[in-house]
């Protein structure tokens, strides 16, 4: 974040390109091929990875939610914390609309891990709210969330959770034809979005191929009319969230080949972003990640060792934040590798397990006069076994995960105008993961579940060596060099239910930090230079410390088919609901934990017949005013939602073209994000009443 203390500069006026025509045109010019072949196959079947069990049995009570198909259609957004908001136990952080990253039972940052395709997604979202997440969803297939700590297999980085966003850019299965793939374009919204992508893929001989493209240009957000706050004062009522346009663009390459016994393949994506930061109407940020990956898989050995999973990544990231006058106020670089080999062993009577190795490699940099964190280096090296043990209508899960993490800051430069980071330091550790599961089936349909964990994290670069001006929480972060290892106990106990189209699930969960590595105000003001004759200021001081605290929530979520179509019905009726809480508390200090979602209901009344379907959906956040001293209560908010979809006759054996539009926040309600932080929570409501419709087509 680059926000300057001084007098705002004026931003140089620039004509901006629009992707998303450009991915509009790719499709269609890529789709017309299939048109007049009359032989385009049906999308090859999607693999599914089951990212919380890689043994590929999810217990019906687990806590995971899973987005695909029209679902996903349907919610796909601009970010992809703004794609999974409101899914049960799950937020998002809000800054602004184009910087939304997915807050899990109330932890966000390093304890959500973010994957893409199963490898690490690597950028610098974690580092700041105001650093959007490099992963769009926009080419996702499917987005697999997984609630709880998922340590054993993930990292320390995933205490609160687990993304991960597929999107076969690896081809894992035998194409069905030689060509097939989908395009989609989508239109209007609050941002006025004009956007598309377009995914192609086929194959022969045991030889596959993947490509995709897409573009997104969205102006600035259009609200209700609300009175914006910025440093506690009321600004004009207006209607737009200012500095809030955003441009996408991106794509990738990838081929491999595939077997009955497994595949081996490798891909190329790349992808930049740019948009405005609401905090600051003259900064646009710049981003760009370039990242190659491979994987593959040997299956059905007959051996001792029954499979072997391997995967491998090469990240680079670029993030320039510039400022009004044109002028790159800071960069963000990042370069990151990752290696992960999995072997699933023979089964032993009923056990059956995976252990493995995970490393990974982490350079970062922060260069120009407002970085607050050194250039740092991050090693990290992990062995993890997890073991299930079927014995009947019971099934046992036990897993162990032990790391060896080197955190290094090389200091200040030579030459540094303003030292302020040191001589370079290196700090290790030693976090340890362990967990026990079981579930029972307790009669038809049911099953229950029960968790229990422990998870240490090592303090992340910046939690270690922050030391200058934040103006994304408009203040001074401190980080401490003798910060200990994160840890946590976790229980958690769920229930599940299916049958006759109907389903129900509840989960009851307790996470307690014994070191929990917070962010918190010390009492004191630090005073900042003026700029080019401006007056000094200050901001407060903020460090991170290790205290102790408790989070607690619950998740319901369930849908009952009302009536079936036939019998003088035209079409089906089902009802659908999720409810959900988290309360947090700073267990040193008494104090509530900042950020965190209210109470938070949703009801869904879903229409469908042959070739169409229709719904209305209620959205309910209550007003959160269990706040920190240093933050401020949240009000409720009530939105509705209309959806319709339907089905469009195709000109090409196969293939299938689908429309879809939304009509969100239909009675026009300003809605504040609660889990968003307290400098742009005022600032930047979520979007007006506005109509969004698309098509989609595949091959």
């Amino acid at each position: 974040m680059c926000k300057s203390f001084s007098a705002p500069r004026r931003r140089r006026a620039t004509r901006p390109r629009d992707p998303a025509l450009h991915a509009l045109a790719l499709a269609a010019w890529l789709s017309v091929p299939a048109v007049h072949a009359q032989t385009a196959a049906p999308a090859a079947a999607q693999t599914v990875v089951i990212t919380g069990n890689p043994l590929g049995r999810e217990a019906a009570a687990a806590p995971v939610s899973v987005l695909a198909g029209s679902g996903l259609l349907l919610r796909r957004a601009g970010t992809l914390g703004e794609t999974l908001d409101g899914l049960p136990g799950v937020s998002a952080s809000g800054f602004g609309p184009n910087s939304s990253r997915p807050v899990i039972r109330g932890l966000d940052g390093d304890r959500v891990r973010l994957l893409d395709g199963g490898a690490a997604s690597i950028d610098a979202s974690n580092l700041s709210f105001d650093h959007a997440s490099a992963t769009d969803p926009l080419v996702a297939e499917r987005i697999e969330v997984l609630r709880g700590p998922a340590a054993l297999l993930y990292g320390g980085n995933a205490t609160g959770g687990v993304v991960n966003v597929i999107d076969n850019r690896i081809p894992r299965v035998v194409p069905v034809g030689a060509l097939s793939g989908r395009a989609e374009v989508r239109f209007g919204g609050a941002a006025a979005e004009r956007a598309g992508a377009v995914v192609l893929e086929g194959g022969a001989g045991g030889f596959a191929w993947h490509a995709d493209a897409h573009g997104r240009q969205a102006s600035d957000l259009r609200t209700p009319r609300y009175t914006p706050i910025e440093d506690g004062q009321a600004l004009e009522p207006t209607k737009r969230v200012r500095n809030s346009a955003a441009r996408t663009e991106g794509g990738a390459l990838g081929a491999g080949w595939v077997g009955a016994k497994g595949y081996l393949g490798a891909s190329f994506d790349t992808g930049e972003q740019r948009y405005g930061v609401t905090v600051e109407p003259d900064v646009i940020i710049r981003m760009k990640r370039d990242r190659s990956s491979l994987a593959g898989e040997l299956r059905a050995l007959g051996g001792p060792i029954a499979a072997i999973t391997a995967q491998a990544s090469h990240t680079r990231y670029r993030h320039d934040e510039v400022e009004g006058s044109g002028e790159i106020g800071t960069t963000f670089r990042s370069t990151g590798d990752e290696l992960r080999l999995q072997l699933r062993h023979a089964p032993l009577g009923p056990l059956q397990g995976v252990f493995g190795v995970q490393t990974e490699k982490l350079d970062f940099s922060a260069l120009g006069e407002e970085a607050f964190v050194p250039g740092t280096r991050t090693r990290s090296t992990a062995l993890f076994a997890l073991e299930e043990l079927d014995a009947g209508p019971v099934r046992l899960g036990f897993g162990l995960r032990t790391e060896r993490v080197r955190v290094a800051s090389v200091g200040d430069a030579p030459d540094a105008a303003e030292p302020r980071f040191g001589a370079a330091v290196e700090r290790r550790f030693s976090p340890r993961s362990a967990s026990v599961q079981a579930s029972l089936g307790t009669g038809p349909g049911w099953q229950l579940g029960a968790t229990l964990g422990h998870t240490e994290r090592a303090p992340a670069y910046y939690e270690l060596y922050a030391n200058g001006v934040h103006v994304a929480t408009a203040a001074y972060e401190r980080g401490d060099a003798t910060l200990p290892t994160e840890r946590s106990r976790h229980a958690e106990l769920g229930l599940g239910w299916s049958g006759a189209g109907s389903s129900l699930k509840f989960s009851l969960w307790q996470t307690r930090f014994a070191r929990y590595i917070a962010l918190d105000a010390t009492g004191v003001d630090i005073v900042v230079p003026g700029e080019n004759g401006d007056p000094d200021s200050s901001v407060p001081e903020y460090a991170f410390r290790s205290v102790g605290a408790r989070l607690q929530g619950l998740e319901l979520e369930g849908r009952t088919r009302l009536f079936d179509a036939g019998a003088g019905r035209p079409f089906a009726l089902e009802l659908s609901g999720s409810l959900d809480r988290v309360s947090g508390r700073n267990t040193s200090t008494g104090e509530a934990l900042p950020r965190l979602a209210p109470l938070r209901l949703r009801l869904a009344l879903q229409a469908q017949a042959e070739g169409w379907q229709a719904g209305v959906a209620l959205r309910h956040a209550a007003r959160q005013s269990r706040v920190p001293a240093t933050d401020t209560a949240t009000p409720g908010h009530t939105l509705l939602d209309l959806t319709a979809a339907g089905a469009l006759p195709m000109a090409w054996a196969g293939g299938r073209t689908q429309w879809f539009a939304k009509l969100s926040n239909v009675t026009d309600r300003v809605a504040i994000n609660a889990a968003a932080i307290d400098t742009v929570r005022g600032l930047s409501p979520a979007g007006g009443r506005a109509l969004s419709v698309g098509l989609r087509a595949t091959f």
